[in-house]
């Protein structure tokens, strides 16, 4: 190896282990600073809380037609939504159910009406 190389490499390991050095000390510094920050707010508010925070005000804001056509679009929609969920909905399959057994029935009474019996087979 020669003096430039070695040299250079020297260098950039010294350098190298500088940086990282230098790096982790700066990030424990910020952490450390981070916990001492953290329990100096605690020690404050044990000592000497904070005052509630006061309630808040009302706002008044005036209606437009808008804000009144979607109230009541959503007051129309909350009560449709109820009323599905407040549905018997066994007795709407049950009602289905006998109103297709009804249309059945009579499709097969007219067609045995409009079908004649078969003649008797000749011998």
């Amino acid at each position: 190896m020669g003096f430039t190389t070695g040299l250079l490499g020297g260098i950039t390991l010294t350098t190298t282990l500088i940086y990282l050095s230098l790096s982790i000390h700066t990030r424990n510094r910020i952490h450390q600073s981070a916990v001492l920050h953290q329990q100096s707010l605690i020690l404050n508010n044990v000592v000497e809380p904070q005052p509630p925070l006061p309630p808040p005000t009302d706002r008044q804001v005036r209606v437009g037609l808008l804000e009144t056509a979607k109230d009541r679009w959503n007051a129309e929609l909350e009560k449709d939504v109820k009323k599905l969920q407040e549905m018997d909905w066994g007795a709407v399959r049950e009602r289905m159910e006998e109103g297709v057994s009804v249309i059945w029935r009579r499709a097969f009474e007219r067609g045995r009406e409009v079908v004649p019996d078969p003649p008797p087979a000749a011998k």
